[in-house]
């Protein structure tokens, strides 16, 4: 290989891993805006009972993605990423074209399940990118993949609200092509990034679920972490479980203003992890980075809950898109603390841990919503869930005080 070939191949690479967060943010996004009509052409529920499917489903995809991920990421740490990444996209991509042609609620769930279990690959592009930087960068890489997510989200619902207008099925034909496309890409230009001197062994106990997630009681510092993690990953569940519900009832929103909003909020996460977060790194520190982001998750939250008109909503996506200062810093420390060949295992517990946090959230928040949005209700507070994600988020602020003051291992 030449020089310039050389120092083409991490462009490619890097383009692959970037290209694929972004398919799988529009694979979640693209849903959205016209989920609620798909439900009422296949059952006839009304948008109430809408909401409760959508828990369901979401929750179900939740559950997919908490199994499947360790075992992806193992799998990465035993074979390499590559061959992973490239299967799993392409089943991926298989299972929208099924999903597109569901002609039942049963169909719709199944292929919701499977593309759970196929999509769940957001932990082994983090530690792809594990393996090709240095400690020092790998926040900065983290936020770029984060900012992928970001505009994935900008362009799955808005695609989703633009190509809903040609029927509920079509967003899903779009996925699965771009999601095809990649896959060709990636067989031509990604290169393998774990050496085969760094992989280890399959292990299924390492590669359950809860295995994934025990193995990080080797390093006490990381548990008190991963513990605060937990309760922003819950937090930010919340927003993507009951958003389209909550601003139709209370704000009279209809599918294309739901998608326009994500998008804008998908926008501002773009501008804060792609370009704000570097700045802010550069000159704060990972510690201060995080604090910032949970102070300005708390106030987006509270401002949720309490927001009375569509302008005032949109305002507070400012601070809520600026809380995502804190995540690349905090999985950043996280990963500092482990070895190079478990990167795939740690990423891979925290995608599951987001993916369990996925399964009962939708679930909660949106029975939440529902008792406090019902006509019965002893408080009629349909803005409940996002102040419950403000308690929780203050929670994980405080503990994570607690936890760096009490640790100097932590770096």
């Amino acid at each position: 290989m030449t020089d310039e070939s050389a120092a083409r191949a991490p462009r490619r690479a890097l383009a692959f891993i970037i290209i694929t967060v972004v398919i799988d943010a529009i694979g979640i996004g693209i849903v959205v805006p016209v989920l609620p009509q798909l439900f009422i052409d296949l059952t006839g529920a009304s948008i109430a009972d809408a909401a409760i499917y959508g828990g369901w489903l979401t929750a179900m995809f939740g559950a997919a993605q908490f199994i499947a991920t360790p075992i992806l990421g193992n799998l990465g740490d035993r074979y390499g990423r590559r061959p992973v990444l490239l299967v799993s996209l392409a089943a991926f991509g298989s299972d929208y074209v099924l999903t597109g042609l569901a002609p039942t609620i049963a169909w719709l769930f199944v292929t919701r399940l499977l593309a759970g279990v196929f999509g769940a690959t957001y932990s082994i592009a983090n530690a792809y990118i594990a393996d090709i930087t240095e400690p020092g960068e790998r926040a900065r890489y983290f936020g770029l993949l984060g900012a992928a997510f970001g505009f994935g989200f900008i362009i799955g619902p808005s695609l989703g609200g633009m190509l809903g207008e040609f029927g509920p099925r079509v967003p899903f034909f779009t996925a699965a092509a771009l999601a095809l496309l990649n896959v060709l890409y990636g067989f031509f230009f990604l290169p393998e990034s774990l050496p085969a001197a760094n992989r280890r062994p399959f292990s299924l106990r390492r590669a359950n679920p809860l295995g994934a997630l025990l193995q990080l009681r080797r390093h006490p510092e990381l548990v008190g972490l991963f513990s605060v993690m937990f309760l922003l990953q819950i937090a930010g569940s919340t927003l993507p479980a009951t958003w389209p519900y909550y601003t139709m009832l209370k704000l009279g929103w209809g599918s294309a203003d739901v998608g326009y909003s994500l998008a804008a909020y998908g926008l501002l996460s773009i501008i804060v992890q792609g370009w704000l977060l570097g700045q802010v790194l550069h000159r704060l520190g990972e510690q201060r980075t995080i604090f910032i982001g949970l102070g300005f998750s708390i106030i987006a939250y509270l401002g949720f809950a309490l927001a009375d008109s569509g302008l005032a909503m949109l305002a507070w996506i400012i601070p809520s898109g600026l809380g995502y200062l804190a995540g690349p810093a905090l999985t950043s420390t996280m990963s500092r603390l482990v070895a190079r060949d478990a990167q795939g295992e740690l990423h891979g517990a925290l995608a599951s841990s987001y993916s369990l946090t996925s399964v009962f959230t939708p679930l909660l928040m949106t029975q939440v919503f529902s008792a406090f949005s019902a006509a019965d209700a002893p408080l009629h507070f349909p803005g409940a869930p996002y102040l419950m994600a403000a308690a929780l988020t203050a929670f994980g602020f405080v503990g994570l005080f607690l936890l760096l003051r009490r640790s100097a291992a932590i770096p």
